[in-house]
């Protein structure tokens, strides 16, 4: 997922402070890997303690748990760890619509964006290789700056099918038999 699961306005440390609110930990349990269970409900335990110590103790409770839970969910995804980010990173375009096509129940935004910006993309790319087309046959170097974009493009091409078709990326994998869904 880019760059948002680890901010303080990520949705981690939202299932984090729901789970302070209500005191129900599975709110920010189902981000984390099974393995990872004990230290959270440790630290967890531990920060609901803490809070009852005033509001600066409760401040850093609170930042030890979220950082805790930030760090078990990328390590469930094999990512480093490297400290809660700020709030307000921009998270793309694509993020904000993905998450708003679950709350809606409606992928159509995001799809259309997604594809709208991929064609974009390819047909750049495609315009490019049939300009390079146009060489003269002695003109080695215009020949071979079309076989870069030649191959640029077809590779391209593959590539972003093997993505497509292989991986959905933080940590998920759909596709044929045996393909697992881990977030």
């Amino acid at each position: 997922m880019p760059p948002h699961c680890d901010t303080r306005d990520g949705p981690v440390v939202k299932a984090a402070k729901k789970a302070l609110e209500t005191g129900n930990l599975n709110y920010v349990l189902i981000w984390i890997p099974k393995e990872s269970e004990k230290e959270l409900k440790g630290v967890f335990e531990r920060t609901l303690r803490a809070r009852k110590a005033g509001k600066d103790a409760q401040e850093v409770a609170d930042d030890w748990f979220f950082e805790t839970a930030i760090r078990l969910h990328r390590a469930g995804e094999g990512a480093p760890y490297t400290g809660m980010k700020p709030a307000g990173l921009s998270e793309g375009p694509v993020v904000p619509r993905a998450e708003k096509a679950i709350e809606t129940g409606d992928p159509k935004e995001t799809i259309d964006f997604i594809l709208k910006t991929v064609e974009d993309d390819l047909t750049h790319r495609f315009h490019h290789v049939m300009e390079k087309k146009k060489y003269a046959v002695d003109d080695v170097a215009a020949g071979r700056e079309f076989i870069a974009a030649f191959i640029g493009w077809v590779v391209y091409s593959h590539h972003m099918y093997v993505n497509v078709t292989n991986a959905a990326g933080h940590g998920e994998q759909h596709g044929g038999e045996g393909s697992s869904h881990r977030h």
